[in-house]
């Protein structure tokens, strides 16, 4: 938690060193990074905010998922085979699907 709070605090502070600046919104009532300048300070810090703080999370997120689906995919493929060795017909419940039966009834 120590890291993740030194990471957002060099990214908002930043600015206030001089590695872009801050400057008012449109409606002036809120302050924001400078991403119209085209000097290599406001580009090269807008570029690396946007990986490191917009697609590394991204696609770690997505990384992450990817591997929980196919974590579940390999159980249930695994229920599966273990409920054909042992003659079940579903791997639901009796009850569930009575309740699902409700359900599409109401729709």
């Amino acid at each position: 938690i120590l890291g993740i709070w030194l990471f957002s605090l060099l990214w908002t502070v930043a600015p206030v060193l001089g590695w872009n600046r801050y400057v008012p919104e449109g409606n002036m009532t809120a302050c924001g990074t400078d991403y119209f300048s085209r000097d290599i300070l406001s580009v090269s810090y807008i570029l690396l905010y946007s990986v490191w703080c917009y697609f590394l999370p991204l696609f770690l997120i997505m990384w992450s998922y990817w591997y929980i689906i196919q974590a579940v995919a390999a159980h249930e493929k695994n229920m599966r085979e273990q409920a054909k060795k042992m003659n079940v017909a579903s791997l639901r419940s009796s009850e569930n699907q009575q309740t699902s039966a409700e359900c599409k009834l109401a729709k």
